[in-house]
């Protein structure tokens, strides 16, 4: 009769090297997003999309080590570095925040660790020959795409003059320059106006705006801190058209906004009024479906622009570690992170839930007209304008 134990080792020699490989191949992402801060109604949407990625990535056991930042720039850093150098990670996803995502570059270069930015400004992974930008990626529009979707709407309503009220920041710049850049002769800028995201009044700002005369208000801000301009613009009895970014694509946004939002114009991905695109876009089918899944575990109308950016950086990621691990490189080595890095850029007409992505070595986002629509805040939610 053959020994129980004998048995009992011979199995295990030969499951041993099957758990071996799997321990080898498990891929592990770091996420680094602004859970609690002034960004927190962002963070908090791209994490409710996180707990809704599969546990795979391109076919193997993925893990995910999720750190919250705080909205603060020095503490995404020092998240960087943990997630580098003590979580071996093969990739970074995060941070929401433009400054955070320009701060990280360093460490990204410094240890060949590629990152999927959800932050929204260009300047991010431009210049494309910058040996710092050679491993940051992006989810979001870049705001030139954006602002161009503004301006053709302005066009077509006939707006020859606009006030600006930015963010005093990265974000704030990148909408002055693209706007400017898209506006080119047709529309002239007649006030530039900045504020701080944890400003409590902007009614000097709003004062002058106003004083210009402007046929419509850009409102260049992201998350609830984009809603206190408008508020005050009405308040102080405006009444012509606001145009904000996507950057306002929060609940929250709704919820501290109410009826003083109510008409806002913005640009929007197209997953966010997934069910009322035409059929003929080519993004509906997959954006649908993401709705689908996402309202399912956060009720009717809760899709953000920052939950569908969230998923699709777990799409985006899926497609690209699958072509990676066919070079034959292991995760967890500098060697499979370079592969994930040209896999990343190499990406061809992916449909994500806000666009379609052709990813080059000249264009680290990768999203064209076919990412953006027009949105309008109808009834107390995000509504699809044309």
């Amino acid at each position: 009769m053959p020994n129980p134990l004998l048995r009992l080792a011979a199995l295990a020699a030969t499951i041993a090297p099957l758990l071996s490989w799997s321990a080898q191949a498990e891929v592990v992402i770091g996420v680094d997003i602004s859970s609690t801060g002034p960004a927190a109604a962002i963070g908090i949407q791209t994490n409710n999309a996180i707990r809704l990625w599969p546990a795979t990535l391109g076919g193997e056991p993925a893990r995910y080590v999720v750190l919250d930042d705080g909205t603060d720039v020095s503490r995404a850093v020092k998240n960087f570095r943990k997630l580098t150098s003590e979580d071996k990670v093969d990739a970074i996803v995060g941070p929401n925040i433009t400054a955070s995502a320009l701060a990280g570059l360093d460490v990204l270069a410094e240890t060949g660790t590629p990152m999927v930015a959800l932050a929204a400004s260009a300047v991010i992974v431009e210049p494309a020959d910058d040996p710092k930008r050679r491993w940051a990626f992006k989810m979001p529009q870049n705001d030139s795409l954006m602002a161009s979707a503004l301006v053709d709407d302005m066009r077509a309503k006939g707006i020859k003059n606009v006030a600006f009220i930015g963010f005093a920041d990265s974000y704030g710049d990148s909408w002055w320059a693209e706007f400017n850049k898209a506006a080119g002769n047709d529309i002239k800028v007649v006030a530039q106006e900045r504020f701080q995201r944890t400003d409590a009044s902007v009614m000097g700002q709003v004062l002058k705006a106003m004083a210009a005369k402007p046929d419509a208000v850009l409102i260049a801000g992201s998350g609830t801190p984009a809603a206190l301009p408008q508020k005050t613009l009405i308040e102080r009895g405006y009444k012509g058209p606001i145009y904000q970014t996507h950057g306002i694509g929060t609940l929250e946004f709704l919820q501290v906004g109410g009826k003083d939002v109510e008409g806002t114009l913005f640009p929007t991905g197209p997953g966010v009024v997934a069910r009322e695109l035409p059929d003929s876009n080519p993004v509906k089918s997959v954006a649908v479906a993401f709705a689908d899944k996402y309202e399912a575990q956060h009720g009717p109308n809760s899709l953000t622009q920052f939950a569908g950016d969230a998923y699709g950086a777990w799409m985006l990621l899926d497609s690209a570690v699958g072509r990676a691990l066919k070079t034959g490189a292991k995760p967890g080595t500098p060697e499979f992170r370079a592969a994930l890095r040209d896999a990343l850029e190499n990406t061809r007409e992916l449909v994500v839930p806000n666009g379609v992505l052709n990813i080059s070595k000249t264009d680290h986002q990768g999203f064209d007209e076919r990412a953006r629509v027009m949105g309008v805040i109808r009834d107390g939610r995000f509504s699809y304008a044309q």
